[in-house]
């Protein structure tokens, strides 16, 4: 069903081809869904088939959807060497938050949150970035947890302090390409999943009076960020914050 927010959308990504890795829930989802409505032609990517085919099923028919280990080089350049050409890459893949005090981390996992995390964002940019048609952009996504840590974040702060590094590095390497970051706050996504569901709510609800605006994010919020990052031509090596107000309190 069409939102008025929706409705009201101008088709102004009509004709560009985007690419969201990661596009089949939360914040991923909501910009593949709102690029959809503005006339973009979408294309999703999960390691997950069932993930996969549930966005398939609530987009457009003309949307594509690809079953792809982005924390594997080789089948994100198979992925990437099969595609074809697009206008914008998008990069929001994860897994539910690590929450885990420094001396309690298991290292295999910490590392494999880095290697999708990061490593799968510079695997895209490296394998992707060739596709990208002028004019094009790449976005990542990033968090306030690198600006403004917290315990039991060490990992999330680590791999968003890098994330943003490798943000302006690339768009100094892939110029003119632009390259930018969202860093979001504290989002209602399934990020947070792993967290009881009456726990959830309460976090949430603790966290959004706590904030200037009042609330939390929802995945709606966020899409908008990424795609005024496509619109608009001037901007890269930019970290756009989103986060409510979270680091001002």
């Amino acid at each position: 069903m069409i939102n008025t927010k929706q409705s009201e959308r101008k088709g102004t990504l009509r004709g560009k081809r985007i690419v969201l890795l990661g596009g089949t829930s939360g914040v991923g989802f909501a910009t593949a869904e709102a690029a959809a409505w503005e006339g973009a032609s979408v294309v999703v990517a999960s390691s997950q088939k069932e993930k996969v085919d549930d966005a398939l099923s609530r987009l457009p028919q003309s949307t594509e959807g690809y079953v792809v280990d982005l924390s594997c080089e080789e089948q994100v350049r198979v992925f990437f060497s099969h595609l074809g050409e697009f206008d914008h890459l998008v990069f929001t893949a994860g897994e539910s938050l690590l929450i885990e005090n420094l001396s309690t981390i298991d290292m295999d996992i910490a590392r494999r949150f880095f290697n999708l995390r990061y490593w799968g964002a510079f695997m895209a940019a490296r394998f992707g970035s060739e596709n990208i048609r002028q004019g094009g952009s790449i976005i990542l996504t990033s968090g306030v947890a690198g600006v403004r840590p917290q315990k039991g974040l060490t990992v999330a702060a680590s791999i968003c302090g890098a994330i943003e590094a490798l943000t302006r590095s690339l768009a100094v390497e892939l110029s003119p390409l632009r390259v930018n970051t969202v860093c979001f706050g504290l989002m209602r996504t399934e990020l947070w999943n792993s967290i009881p569901e009456n726990d959830r709510i309460a976090m949430y609800e603790a966290a959004g009076k706590a904030l200037p605006v009042g609330r939390v994010g929802e995945p709606e919020d966020a899409a908008e960020a990424f795609l005024y990052l496509m619109r608009e031509k001037y901007s890269t090596g930019q970290i756009i914050v989103v986060d409510g107000g979270s680091i001002l309190v």
